[in-house]
């Protein structure tokens, strides 16, 4: 990491050269300033990354200094120093945002020993604003409509964003997006609609296994009022609330062959007719399918329509696995530590080096959902700054064994599917639909599985 930049903003020249100097020997970049509108045009026209604030100053006092700060200037962690130390001026500091607080007189090496410890949070922030600046479009906009952003500086998380940017070109094409659970492809495909021509209309997501035999023509083309019991008016299907944006089908590999008929009829001609009426009703809606199976593999062994598969890989995206692009898990970190500190009022900044390490030799089979929730988690479970061991209970990853150069590895997407589900299980208490939130699945969808694993709890 690059040197820190520090600004250093007391009105006694004494107690700034003391620190300036003391801080020097750690080889950081010093700024110097006697009062606040000093302070506000280094922030102006300098990157700093962390400011030490007296409270007593000119002009303001120094908790107004830090308000402003991080209303203007969020990046910047302050530091804040006093000669009183009332606990008042304390909590007012904490609850502005300061990473820490020290009455006159202090030990310098307790000022080091703070910098330090934000140190590691100061550059994954770095990180994550580099890595948005480079995406900004994409990544803002996902942001602004749905709370979510691409995380990520690894190749094949660049890949993915070039790909989504080439096929949102087309108007179309259909994309069909491969990868395990939770690794974010609904994301991905919303991220295809809002760079496309279409963003202006609606995109609806569509989990497919949990659409039923009886509901399926209903709910994707509609139907007249009493076409059957029930239907009380008259009402558009998905095809026809889409229409000229995209809708998203997710776990399409999940959707019985009968569906699946039906479906690339109205793929092939761009047409619906409602249950119960005649008429036909042109649509022009861009679909997007989303799969956590093989679909090539299972239209092979005649589990899935063939046709229905090439008329929806037009376009392939894959999304690699966590486990595949380890760089990205200290900015996931970060991020997610941010959205929950932020949300829960805590001010958290790391964590620990056994946390981080613990991580990073984890194979998460839940991926990006996965951390998400195990870091939603500690948050919640964390009292102080950092994140530490005691906050993941439960939770003992295995270090990945060395393979000899000989032997064959044995990857059992099965297994893993097995394994995870089990997981989820276990910390939801055998709680069916507890365990299909954690795993961003229906009910429905996770009973197949259990059953298709005959691990199904009585």
């Amino acid at each position: 990491m690059s040197n820190l930049s520090i600004l250093i903003l007391d009105d006694e020249k004494r107690v700034r050269d003391e620190i300036s100097e003391y801080l020097r020997k750690n080889e950081f970049n010093i700024f110097l300033a006697s009062c606040p509108s000093e302070a506000f045009a280094i922030m102006d026209q300098s990157t700093i990354d962390l400011a030490i604030v007296d409270i007593k100053l000119p002009e303001m006092d120094g908790l107004e200094v830090l308000k402003i700060t991080k209303q203007k200037y969020p990046e910047i962690e302050v530091i804040m120093i006093s000669g009183h130390g009332d606990m008042g001026s304390v909590i007012e500091a904490m609850r502005l945002g300061a990473i820490d607080y020290f009455p006159k007189p202090f030990r310098l090496i307790d000022i080091n020993t703070s910098i330090q410890r934000s140190r590691r949070f100061i550059e994954l922030n770095r990180q994550v604003s580099i890595y948005n600046n480079s995406i900004s479009v994409l990544s803002k906009k996902l942001y602004q409509d749905n709370g979510s952003q691409m995380i990520g500086v690894s190749m094949a998380i660049k890949q993915v964003v070039e790909l989504m940017e080439r096929v949102s070109l087309t108007d179309n094409t259909s994309v069909l997006i491969t990868g395990e659970s939770g690794t974010g492809k609904e994301l991905v495909a919303l991220g295809i609609h809002h760079l496309s021509k279409r963003n202006k209309f609606l995109f609806h997501s569509v989990n497919c296994s949990a659409i039923t035999d009886s509901l399926f023509e209903s709910e994707f083309f509609g139907h007249r009022k009493g076409s059957f019991t029930g239907a009380i008016d008259d009402r558009q299907g998905w095809f026809e609330t889409t229409n000229k944006g995209t809708l998203f089908l997710d776990e399409i590999g999940d959707m019985p062959m009968s569906q699946q008929a039906k479906l690339l009829r109205v793929l092939e001609e761009r047409k619906v007719s409602r249950v119960g009426g005649n008429q036909s009703i042109q649509v022009d809606v861009r679909v997007i399918a989303a799969s956590n199976q093989q679909l090539e593999k299972m239209a092979d062994e005649k589990k899935f329509r063939s046709d229905l598969y090439h008329r929806l890989s037009t376009f392939i995206i894959h999304i690699p696995p966590l486990r595949e692009r380890k760089e990205d898990i200290p900015l996931l970190i970060a991020h997610f530590i941010k959205v929950y500190a932020q949300s829960m009022g805590k001010k958290i900044e790391a964590v620990s080096r056994e946390v981080s390490e613990m991580l990073q030799h984890y194979h998460f089979p839940g991926n990006i959902r996965e951390l998400r929730n195990m870091i939603e988690r500690a948050v919640i479970l964390c009292d102080t700054r950092v994140l530490e061991p005691s906050h993941f209970p439960g939770f003992s990853p295995k270090k990945p064994q060395l393979i000899k150069t000989q032997a064959v590895v044995n990857l059992d997407l099965e297994q893993m599917e097995r394994d995870m589900i089990e997981r989820a299980m276990a910390m939801a208490e055998n709680n069916k639909s507890k365990a299909a939130s954690l795993l961003n699945i229906s009910w429905q969808s996770l009973d197949r599985r259990l059953k298709k694993f005959g691990t199904e709890q009585d």
